[in-house]
Order: structure tokens, then sequence, then C-alpha cells
């Protein structure tokens, strides 16, 4: 079995050995490389090609936004998983909106972090679509008019079925969910949420709730 690599990035080197110590333990993690700053994460990301970057959001000179925007820009990026002191924090929502696949707290057990590298290396985001909606309720206030006229703008692109999709996933239903609620099979829901974020642009399902939330219809077709 290949393992899965993974770069940490943060500023305390207490922590950063911390988690070193308790990530490198898992026989299917490889530690390939440690930064100080959000600013050594491209070049280390072209050095060690990781398949995960776990992100602090606050450090000094580059924050692990900004670097998380960088890498997401790329046609390579590696999945993100953001660290965090806080449950509800702005930052984290930034990231999550550049393509962060999920957001962990410093100070979660030990195997649930083990357990959230693992399932972003397979391809699934940390945070459920209902989670995210509840942070985004808690920190985003109200929609702003441009926000919204965008989001709607890119929901435009999909079709009756694949917005119902969506907002479905908005509004945090898995794909079993989804498919016993629209009388399809679990296969036709994962290539509509495949067409989806194609057509959108996106990266994850956590993507599909922002973009849902932002357009309103999360609020337009009940909760």
């Amino acid at each position: 079995m290949t393992p899965i690599r993974l770069l940490l990035v943060d500023d305390d080197p207490l922590v950063r050995a911390g988690l070193s110590l308790m990530l490198g333990g898992a026989d299917d993690i490889e530690i390939v490389g440690e930064a100080a700053d959000g600013g050594e994460v491209e070049a280390l990301v072209d050095r060690t090609r990781p398949d995960v970057v776990l992100m602090d959001i606050r450090m000094p000179t580059v924050d692990g936004l900004s670097a998380t925007e960088r890498l997401r820009r790329r046609a390579d990026a590696p999945q993100v998983v953001v660290l965090t002191t806080f449950h509800a924090d702005d930052q984290v929502l930034r990231a999550l909106r550049a393509g962060a696949a999920g957001f962990v707290l410093k100070d979660t057990p030990p195997a649930e972090i083990v357990a959230a590298v693992r399932r972003v290396a397979a391809g699934d985001p940390v945070l459920s679509p209902a989670v995210t909606r509840r942070l985004m309720e808690h920190v985003a206030g109200a929609v702003p008019d441009t926000r919204r006229t965008t989001a709607r703008s890119r929901i435009a692109a999909l079709n009756d079925r694949e917005r119902e999709v969506a907002v479905a996933v908005g509004r945090g239903a898995t794909n079993a969910e989804i498919a016993s609620a629209l009388f399809l099979s679990v296969a036709t829901v994962k290539t509509h949420v495949s067409r989806i974020l194609t057509k959108l642009g996106l990266n994850n399902r956590v993507q599909i709730a922002l973009v849902t939330y932002d357009a309103g219809l999360l609020d337009e077709d009940g909760r």
C-alpha cells in the first residue's frame, strides 16, 4: 500500500513535533516535510509532492489562508486540511471557499486527526456539508449582494436535476439519502455530483454547500 504523503505547516515547532509524532506513527502516513510559515509551502510542495497538507491558519508572515489559496490554484494541488483553535472562524470559512477540504481543531484527539488525513487523501471532505452550513450561518452573516449574484449565475449553469442534487448536498444529505429522495440510483447521484463539481469548477461537496448557501437556494427550498 502506498502511504499518504503528508506535509505539516505550523509556526510552532512543538506543535509540528507533536503532529509528526502522532501522524508519523500511522503505518499508512509518511511525513514528507515540515514548514514554519505559509511562504515556504509552495517550494516544499514542489520538492516533496504531498497528497495532503495539514495547514495552520495563523502564521506570522504568510498565513495559512493565503497559502491555501495559492496551492488550490495549482493544477496539481494537494488536498488541504486547515488547523485552527476556533470552531467558528471567518478565516476557516475563507479557507473552505478557497478549496480546503475541511478543518480540524488543534485539540482534536489524535485518532480523529489521523482519520481526517485519511478521508481527505481518499477524496472525501473532512466536514459534512451540514457542519459547513452551521459554520457559515454562525460566522458569515448576510450574504453580500455581489456574492449572491455571482453564486446564482454559477448555479444557472446546472440543469434542474443537478440543481436538486446540489441543494440536497447543501443540506448535508449523503448520496444514498439523495438517491432515495429523488428516486435515483446512488451511481446516478455520484454522476450528478461529479458533473456539478465540473460545471461549477469546485473541488468537493463542501464547496457545493457554500455555493448553494450563497445563492440562497437553501432558504428558498427549505432547510
